[in-house]
């Protein structure tokens, strides 16, 4: 079969191939003409120290647990309410526990008889072995008896005041002003004691708990400014230092850390919120590190690089990063010598024909 060549067809195209060339060598020319700023690798005083993830907590939080048995009869709160102290929580159904409490009113009732009767009894028995109708022994039956009757009124208020108390079991009450975290039942649940109810926290005083690992201890305990980084929408994040530190004294045996917290000043309180993020820093002395801006570094996935100048061009170093210091630069573990000119702009470095600007 032969081939159809139109004849439009190549007119078109010995116009269209050298416009298509043009346009390369343009494009070419265009990327051969970029300048990209350098900067040297150098080696400076930085603050030592180590940064770590913590997690903002409530210092009073509390996970209220029902003390008796019954259905749940009404949830008056929910996640988000904002509670003061005495505020009904949750009702329990109350009728067994009534019942308990009329039982305990009638055995109360019955037992002030039964000390009463005694007591004329005793008094009468005592007059009339003064008068030696009776023995000493019948006075000493009487007064047995009237103990008897005594402890049994005393057993039988014991059991009113506790059946009315575990008739107030029913009726959960906020311990104190706050916020309710989560609920964990809803109404009709089968309440049990020991069960969680729900989730309570004081807005104040608040702190930062961070796992700090158990090789960095010592440095931790050596450090001598302690930081945590709140975000700040208005005036961007802020470094503040907390009013008190404190660290458990044991290391979880799982993930070999040990527990940091750092309580945070009341006005921290207004931008957190429990279970927020935030950047904890332990910072130390000075120390000779290399350095390079943070804008030099091109992040891909897992791979962290430079562009170093190279000739007439550049050549992608991968490199190992230490801590971030900020507007001093990104401190470089390995990959870098001294006076290593890096791009400080990765992206154009990396375009085809990218040249280092001349010093200025």
């Amino acid at each position: 079969m032969r081939s159809l060549v139109f004849p439009g067809f190549l007119r078109s195209a010995r116009h269209v191939i050298p416009w298509a060339g043009a346009l390369v060598m343009s494009v070419a020319a265009a990327q051969g003409a970029i300048q990209v700023p350098v900067v040297p690798a150098q080696v400076k005083a930085v603050g030592t120290g180590f940064e770590l993830e913590g997690v903002i907590q409530p210092v009073k939080q509390s996970t209220i647990s029902a003390q008796a048995s019954g259905r749940v009869a009404t949830l008056a709160v929910k996640a988000g309410d904002k509670v003061r102290s005495g505020q009904l929580l949750i009702s329990i159904d109350d009728r067994e526990a009534q019942t308990g409490v009329q039982r305990s009113q009638a055995q109360m009732a019955q037992a002030q008889a039964e000390a009463r009767n005694a007591q004329a009894n005793f008094d009468r028995t005592r007059d009339l072995q003064s008068k030696g109708f009776v023995s000493a022994a019948a006075l000493d039956t009487a007064e047995s008896q009237l103990k008897s009757a005594l402890a049994g009124r005393d057993q039988a208020g014991t059991g009113a005041r506790q059946s009315a108390l575990a008739q107030g079991f029913t009726r959960v009450s906020a311990p104190y002003d706050g916020w309710v975290l989560q609920t964990h039942v809803e109404a009709g649940d089968l309440a049990l004691p020991g069960k969680p109810l729900l989730t309570l926290y004081a807005p104040l005083p608040i702190r930062a708990v961070v796992q700090v690992p158990v090789s960095r201890s010592g440095q931790a305990r050596a450090a001598g400014t302690v930081e945590i980084l709140l975000p700040n929408d208005a005036a961007g994040a802020q470094w503040i230092r907390p009013v008190a530190r404190s660290s458990v004294p044991t290391a979880d045996p799982v993930s070999q850390t040990i527990e940091w917290r750092l309580e945070l000043p009341s006005e921290a309180a207004k931008t957190l919120l429990p279970g927020q993020q935030v950047r904890v820093r332990f910072a130390g002395g000075q120390a000779e590190r290399m350095v390079v801006p943070g804008a030099a570094v091109l992040r891909r996935g897992e791979l962290t690089a430079v562009y170093v100048v190279a000739g007439k061009g550049f050549a992608l170093k991968a490199i190992r990063l230490g801590a971030d210091h900020g507007a001093d630069g990104v401190e470089v573990v390995a990959g870098l010598i001294a006076g290593d000119r890096v791009a400080l702009d990765p992206v154009k470095a990396g375009l085809n024909g990218a040249q280092p600007a001349p010093a200025k």
